[in-house]
């Protein structure tokens, strides 16, 4: 193992920048007029339907489609709880999801409200996107700074798709110090997603998580990550105002410009126990520091 691996943090799933599929090796000409071959991401559409309805066309890396459907429908309040999902059905031929579940509900009014996201790859949400956020007040919880400085250290040293070949969001679900289930995808709100789809799936609750993201803090990542009943949710990106805004109207903890020693919170501090000096928090060496969510 490289002297700069980082140990074994016991994901439940973590990338796997090898799997065959997600990148393509594509030839081209860098700054000096020199031939150069680099890896590039694979994205693929991948249509989800619910019962007999088509619901959304996402554009994907591929990896963990149900898991993608399950998540995507949750988080837009098209499976709500209590609703029984009867069988997920994924064809690769026809790059296809069906959900079946218990009931037939038809949602067409839905559908016609649907709006594009600030988002990459063209993410959708829908018109009524606040709905379900209405009297929402995420439960309260302690978030030791130790956590975020290790949470970082050991997410930002994993070995991913995006150290590999860039141009990819990753989205974690922690639990303490302990990073549990790391999801990439060309979109951040599909990585979210995922992470909605599995612990649906796995019937893994809220209680006690952190979701860690590369990608920006804006409404439609804080609403989803409410919704999931995830009460605090950390970036190294920056943060939009409306997402700001809506965190603290749900009592959302929100950590942003997490770099290296160095974070900023704008909603829900109180939940922060600084049980660690930040000059004692790990440094992150320069060939591990994410520009943003992409490169």
């Amino acid at each position: 193992m490289p002297q700069d691996a980082p140990p074994d943090p016991g994901y439940l799933i973590a990338p796997d920048p090898s799997a065959p599929g997600l990148t393509r090796a594509v030839s081209g000409i860098d700054h000096t007029g020199a031939a150069q071959t680099i890896d590039v991401v694979e994205e693929r559409p991948l249509t989800i339907f619910l019962n007999g309805n088509e619901i959304v066309t996402a554009m994907t890396i591929g990896d963990y489609p149900e898991y993608l459907a399950l998540g995507f429908l949750r988080n837009q309040g098209m499976l709500r709880d209590g609703e029984k999902v009867l069988r997920v059905d994924y064809d690769d031929d026809l790059e296809t999801v069906v959900v079946r579940t218990d009931g037939q509900t038809s949602y067409e009014d839905k559908l016609r409200k649907k709006t594009r996201t600030s988002g990459c790859a063209v993410g959708t949400v829908f018109g009524d996107m606040m709905e379900g956020l209405e009297g929402l007040r995420l439960p309260d919880a302690t978030v030791r700074t130790s956590d975020l400085y290790n949470l970082a250290h050991v997410i930002n040293r994993t070995p991913s798709l995006y150290l590999a070949a860039g141009a990819i969001h990753g989205t974690v679900l922690c639990e303490g110090a302990r990073p549990l289930v790391y999801m990439e995808d060309v979109g951040r709100h599909n990585a979210v997603d995922k992470i909605a789809g599995w612990m649906l799936s796995e019937g893994v609750g809220p209680a006690g998580k952190l979701l860690y993201t590369t990608g920006r803090l804006t409404s439609e990542m804080v609403i989803k990550t409410a919704l999931m009943g995830i009460p605090v949710l950390a970036s190294r990106s920056g943060f939009t105002a409306w997402g700001v805004e809506i965190a603290r109207s749900v009592n959302l903890t929100l950590i942003g410009r997490m770099r290296g020693q160095r974070f900023i919170c704008l909603a829900g501090d109180e939940r922060l126990l600084r049980d660690i000096d930040p000059a004692q928090a790990p440094e992150e060496e320069r060939k591990h520091r994410r520009k943003g969510a992409t490169r």
